[in-house]
């Protein structure tokens, strides 16, 4: 799918916002209210538009412990990335996981109340996955830059 400038400019205002109404959107693009749906269905049903979300403040909900855990896999076989990515989607406190290259496979960003509880995920649930043969945790001190923006305003 194409996307046009009239596309991005909506794909920023529903990033910035995605509660704004559809009339809201056509004044501040200048559009009609039923070209702005017609778009909106556009992308959804070309999947640019995934799905909509709450953003929570980490901080209110107290899970604002971030850990970067770089993991490495003891094999690098189909069987054993396979094995790994299917078991670590299953984990709520893992908020992202990337397959990397470098020293490690894999780097998750993790979510919990404090060092204590990311102790207990350690040695209950990560560590005893098969196949991880050493992880690498860094522990995030300030979150300068947190956006879910592709396209910036």
């Amino acid at each position: 799918m194409n996307i046009d400038e009239k596309d991005k400019k909506l794909l920023i205002l529903l990033q910035q916002n995605s509660k704004k109404t559809t009339k809201e959107l056509a004044d501040q693009l200048q559009m009609s209210v039923t070209a702005v749906f017609e778009r909106i269905k556009k992308l959804e049903r070309n999947r640019i538009i995934s799905k909509y979300v709450a953003l929570v403040d980490k901080k209110l909900v107290k899970r604002d412990f971030i850990v970067l855990c770089h993991v490495k896999l003891s094999q690098h076989t189909k069987e054993h990335i396979t094995h790994f990515e299917r078991e670590i989607v299953k984990f709520p406190e893992i908020l992202e996981c990337f397959h990397v290259s470098g020293d490690y496979d894999y780097i998750l960003k993790i979510c919990l109340e404090n060092i204590e509880e990311y102790r207990e995920f350690m040695v209950t649930k990560l560590t005893s996955m098969q196949h991880i043969a050493s992880t690498h945790s860094s522990f995030s001190i300030k979150e300068v830059k947190n956006s879910t923006v592709i396209f910036p305003g």
